[in-house]
């Protein structure tokens, strides 16, 4: 029983070795994974699609560490004990994450306003300067807003190791990670393979439906600015009347008592979930990604 064991496992164990080397496939299962994509592969999106994909992890999980400290030690110098200094810390580790967050919503909100003068200069260098579509692309780059010229560089540097058109605006979508820079890679993939002759309707469709959807963001965002300024002043007025607290009564010595440090900790979480809550409610609907 015991040789029958050890070989089947050595049988299985060159199979492996067998597959990963002639076929490619990773892992211990007989076979390529099917279905769904892997955890680690949605992992790497959602670091690209926060722009975190030239951050070491290293420097992130060092700056998150260090925001931990900082507010562990804000929290200690406020309210004493244990509990509510490390409610304190995890608040204050997830700034990196949430900056990440706001620095990609606010790339986004650029690439909607600069979108439609884009597509117009693109236009006008396919179709009047008669520029090739790959130099078009890249030329129309370095008049792209700050916020989506490393996704420009990024691709046209793709494009001068690899000359492969379809690789290079592989990147760029994948760094701007919107639908307006899906569509118009995949139109102009399609225009530099065919030569179609429509580029130039289909740009202008596309810049005339990226000005309305950024008039509608547009209302919609003043509609909104009460209730984003209310936000902001919510999460600040509970942080000053907790430090005015100290001067009142017993101050600190009431904060550091047991009952003290659990509602302290309730009111960070609280604060941090409804902070979070109202963001998702003040969220705009984002246009699905067709081509990702």
């Amino acid at each position: 029983m015991t040789t029958a064991l050890l070989a089947l496992a050595a049988a299985y164990g060159v199979h492996l070795v067998y597959s990963a080397v002639a076929l490619g496939w990773e892992g211990l299962a007989p076979g390529p994974p099917v279905g769904p994509p892997r955890a680690a592969a949605r992992l790497r999106r959602g670091w690209t699609e926060l722009g975190l994909d030239t951050v070491r992890p290293v420097d992130l999980l060092g700056a998150t560490a260090v925001l931990a400290l900082v507010g562990g030690a804000l929290g200690y110098a406020v309210f004493g004990g244990v509990l509510a200094p490390v409610a304190a810390a995890v608040f204050a580790a997830s700034a990196p994450v949430a900056a990440a967050r706001a620095r990609r919503r606010r790339q986004r909100e650029a690439a909607r306003e600069a979108w439609p003068r884009l597509l117009e200069e693109l236009r006008i260098q396919t179709t009047s300067l008669g520029r090739s579509v790959p130099q078009a692309l890249f030329d129309i780059g370095p008049s792209a807003p700050p916020e989506l010229r490393p996704a420009f560089d990024a691709a046209r540097r793709e494009w001068l190791l690899s000359t492969d058109f379809e690789r290079a605006v592989g990147v760029l979508k994948a760094r701007l990670g919107d639908a307006t820079a899906d569509a118009v890679g995949e139109t102009l993939l399609v225009a530099h393979a065919l030569g179609g002759s429509q580029v130039d309707r289909c740009l202008t469709a596309l810049a005339e439906d990226r000005v309305a959807d950024l008039q509608g963001r547009k209302d919609a965002d003043a509609r909104q600015a009460g209730a984003r300024f209310a936000r902001r002043f919510v999460l600040i007025v509970p942080l000053g009347m907790a430090v005015l607290g100290l001067g009142v009564g017993e101050g600190r010595s009431a904060y550091g008592t047991p009952t003290g440090q659990l509602l302290v900790a309730v009111a960070i979480d609280l604060l941090a979930v409804c902070w979070w809550w109202s963001g998702r409610l003040l969220r705009l609907p984002a246009e699905e990604r067709v081509f990702p």
